[in-house]
């Protein structure tokens, strides 16, 4: 182990998508990124108990989940102040506008079907204070 790996910051990241695909990709674009520790939730739920314990530094979101969906989880997010702020990244294949989105804390929306992994790892990067 090297000495930058034992002085560098962990970041952890949530990703909430139920597509394991998908999820697997964001994880991977994340991982570009140094210190990030992206964790994978499968819906909302899930994410939300974790957030009892670990408050992530960014949020990678699908909206349409099974189960509670995306929105369910911003709400949640937007209840209490210490999960509020955390940033929100959505990717979906919903036509959404972040604008419309930012009082949840949405920063950017990807449509699943033209993005680029690139765009999430600049984004994320930007996110994370990368860029």
């Amino acid at each position: 182990m090297s000495i930058q790996t034992l002085t560098a910051k962990t970041r952890k990241i949530f990703i909430v998508d139920d597509d394991p695909i998908m999820a697997e990709c964001l994880k991977n674009a994340a991982r570009q990124l140094a210190g990030v520790a992206p964790q994978i939730f499968s819906d909302a739920v899930s994410a939300v108990q974790a957030l009892d314990s670990d408050v992530p530094e960014a949020i990678l979101l699908d909206i349409l989940l099974d189960g509670p969906d995306g929105f369910t989880l911003l709400n949640e997010l937007a209840s209490y102040n210490d999960t509020a702020k955390i940033p929100v990244i959505i990717v979906s294949s919903l036509n959404l506008n972040a604008q419309d989105l930012s009082h949840y804390g949405v920063v950017k929306v990807f449509n699943k079907e033209t993005m680029l992994p690139q765009q999430i790892i600049a984004t994320l990067g930007e996110v994370l204070g990368d860029a």
